[in-house]
């Protein structure tokens, strides 16, 4: 029961941390359209700051956010796999 409950709670805690990445990474693509058309209009500072940010912030963001995809499809795909040689059997 204690050991149900302590995997029930680490999910909710992945399935947070997952969602707050995926809205940061939401964020920063928002953020670099307006980067972008600020920087049509003459104004560099926003692109330059999402420059110095691209490699210590937004690539590990989307990185996770990327594995984190492929991970619960290969889950998802797995589980099918196992179901279905249940079903076999």
């Amino acid at each position: 029961m204690a050991k149900e409950k302590s995997q029930k709670r680490l999910k909710e805690i992945i399935d947070n941390f997952l969602l707050i990445n995926l809205f940061a990474v939401i964020f920063f693509a928002i953020f670099f359209i307006f980067a972008v058309i600020m920087q049509a209009n003459g104004l560099f500072f926003f692109l330059n700051f999402f420059q110095n940010l691209w490699n210590p912030l937004v690539v590990p963001l989307i990185t996770i956010l990327i594995v984190s995809s492929l991970l619960n499809g290969l889950n998802s795909w797995w589980r099918r796999k196992w179901l279905s040689q249940e079903e076999d059997i």
